[in-house]
């Protein structure tokens, strides 16, 4: 059991139905069977990005590298339903506008699902109806449960609602990741937000990238340029996500516009709407499910941009990277600790000019070459089996079981 889950159990008085005997001999049968790892998540959708990537990469890595650990993935769907290896969807109401996620309504409902599960660990991936569901089942099953941060709700919620929603957000966000048996973040940066609103020994772990998928021989230039119907000079410059205010497109939008000729803006996935119908440089293309479809198109450009300067990590920058590609980013956030200068080019800040300057500065020093160190990187750094048998470190710490692996010390040191 999960420290925070004894003393949880301990507070309320609560008991197990379970005869002792019961339990014992279910605990054998779990160990004969081996560990039960359960994920869960509402941020797991058609379109989603960063998140469902790691899940579905850990998916096929635990299937691979740790076939004695049965894992299961929940999450919001249009149906109930299963896929026969370890994808359960269950129905949820559509979000309105939300691009396709989903918006889990009863705690309870979704706890019962997870129980049903039997899982000697659960990772939540989001602070959600899914997230709280989590805990209440690892408090009555008695398992350790992980909180894998992967979003700054306060950050968030001061961008969309004002700095006056910062506050009780953030006071919200840390008591319910406070809770957890252990906190999980992609970024030092998320670690250290996480510390200053109060919960302290959050594990820095970043997510990595398939670099077979992702790689500079998908590229195929000349079809692109064909496709968006552009002359052969052209540098093109790629951004890829949802349309979401915090990507900060708009800064690249006038960035390319301020740039002029011979500079495009190729946007992938972030809707048509996303440029002024004004701007002549810039060109939308629509979100593309498949990880080769996508290494295609950004191995067929110049150089990656990212302007969010709050992003928790950005593992589309890491797959860019993986292509060949250097990346324009701020100098803040958990972008920041992915690029710098020797992958490619920082601009001073989130700014349409600083954008312009830093993308200038970048093809005077030859995308070509920085992109070859932004791919040795993402090789040498951020393959997912490294990243995987971290986490397993941390998982081993957790739950006490060697089936995971040997517990790792370099993950588990406190940042």
């Amino acid at each position: 059991m999960g420290l925070k889950g004894r003393a949880v159990l301990s507070e309320v008085g609560q008991t197990s139905h379970i005869a002792p005997d019961l339990r014992v001999v279910r605990r054998e049968a779990r160990v004969r069977l081996g560990p039960r790892l359960v994920d869960t998540t509402m941020l797991y959708a058609p379109r989603s990005g960063g998140v469902k990537r790691y899940l579905c990469a850990k998916r096929a890595w635990f299937a691979a590298e740790r076939p004695d650990i049965r894992h299961s993935l929940i999450v919001p769907g249009a149906a109930d339903s299963y896929d026969g290896r370890g994808l359960w969807s269950i129905y949820t109401a559509p979000l309105p506008f939300g691009d396709g996620y989903r918006w889990p309504a009863s705690k309870t409902a979704w706890m019962k699902r997870l129980i049903r599960q039997r899982p000697s660990l659960i990772e939540a991936g989001d602070p959600y109806t899914p997230g709280l569901a989590a805990l209440r089942a690892g408090q009555r099953l008695g398992i350790p449960v992980i909180g894998f941060c992967h979003t700054d709700l306060a950050a968030l919620a001061a961008l969309h609602f004002g700095e006056w929603a910062e506050k009780p957000v953030r006071r919200r966000w840390a008591g319910i990741y406070g809770q957890f048996d252990q906190v999980v973040a992609p970024s030092h940066y998320i670690t250290e937000r996480l510390a200053d609103a109060g919960v302290d020994g959050a594990i820095a772990l970043p997510l990595g990238v398939d670099v077979t998928a992702f790689h500079p021989g998908h590229a195929d230039r000349g079809r692109l340029l064909q496709r968006l119907g552009l002359p052969p000079d052209r540098r093109l410059l790629v951004f890829a996500g949802r349309p979401a205010r915090e990507k900060r497109i708009d800064v690249l939008v006038e960035a390319v516009e301020r740039l002029g000729d011979p500079y495009t803006l190729l946007l992938i996935g972030a809707g048509v709407g996303a440029a002024p119908a004004d701007a002549s440089r810039v060109i939308s293309l629509p979100y593309e499910r498949d990880a080769v479809g996508l290494a295609r198109l950004l191995a067929s450009c110049d150089a990656f941009v990212h302007a969010n300067d709050a992003e928790p990590f950005g593992l589309v920058v890491l797959e860019a990277m993986a292509c060949g590609l250097p990346v324009v980013a701020p100098p803040v956030g958990g972008v920041a600790e992915t690029v710098d200068n020797q992958v490619g080019q920082l601009a001073a800040r989130s700014s349409a000019s600083a954008f312009a300057e830093a993308i200038e500065a970048l093809f005077v020093r030859g995308p070509r070459q920085v992109g070859a160190a932004a791919r040795a990187r993402a090789v040498s750094r951020h393959g997912w089996p490294g990243v995987f048998e971290r986490l397993c470190g941390v998982y081993a710490r957790a739950t006490g079981d060697a089936a995971f692996g040997p517990e790792c010390e370099a993950v588990v040191a406190r940042h």
